[in-house]
């Protein structure tokens, strides 16, 4: 069965939602995650986690296990 351009497009949609809904959850994950080690973050951490590469967030969840400090971390 062939999709009309209408239903590829909403397709498309819904799929561009889902990644971003998965990476706004993996964005808040870390930053609980990463608070809950080192302590409260400063803004400009904060904004570093929300400036990084959707690619580079499930890096940054791995090296968290390992990390002994934000700068461990590229963060600081």
């Amino acid at each position: 069965m062939n999709m009309t351009s209408y239903e590829k497009g909403l397709e498309k949609g819904l799929e561009k939602g889902l990644e971003k809904g998965l990476e706004k959850g993996q964005r808040e994950i870390l930053r609980m995650l990463i608070d809950e080690r080192f302590g409260p973050l400063s803004p400009a951490v904060l904004e570093r986690i929300e400036q990084l590469p959707a690619e580079q967030l499930r890096p940054l969840g791995k090296a968290l296990v390992h990390a002994q400090s934000l700068r461990d971390l590229g963060l600081e």
